[in-house]
């Protein structure tokens, strides 16, 4: 499994550091030291997309945070309290769902699936 060119294109373009790599039949691509907005309990974190093989034609789902967040002023994050392991490493998983009509395959990617988690960190901060 490759990281479709547009999704490296834009990583690389928009300048956030990442990997790619293989884990438990799924493409993962890992943000790495993301930028997180004011109101969480780290400047930054390490974020990672699983991505299924009919990638990009069907959307990402969820995606995982290490260190595990908070938010400064209301503590425990909705639909962040289960951790699992990826990677051999413990992730803070954020069950974000996107509802299927909101998915334009052949136009959604890496760029509008950042913008959706950048939405999100800034309602949780």
């Amino acid at each position: 499994m490759k990281l479709p060119t547009a999704d490296e294109e834009y990583l690389e373009r928009a300048g956030i550091p990442h990997r790619v790599f293989e884990d438990g039949g799924m493409l993962c691509v890992e943000l790495l030291e993301f930028p997180l907005p004011a109101g969480l309990n780290a400047p930054t974190a390490n974020i990672l997309f699983r991505l299924s093989a009919s990638y990009p034609d069907t959307p990402p789902d969820m995606w995982w945070i290490i260190p595990h967040l908070t938010s400064l002023g209301r503590g425990v994050i909705e639909a962040t309290q289960q951790i699992e392991t990826h990677d051999g490493r413990s992730w803070q998983r954020w069950s974000r769902h996107l509802d299927p009509s909101a998915w334009r395959s052949g136009i959604d990617g890496l760029e509008s699936y950042i913008r959706l988690l950048k939405t999100e960190l800034t309602a949780a901060a």
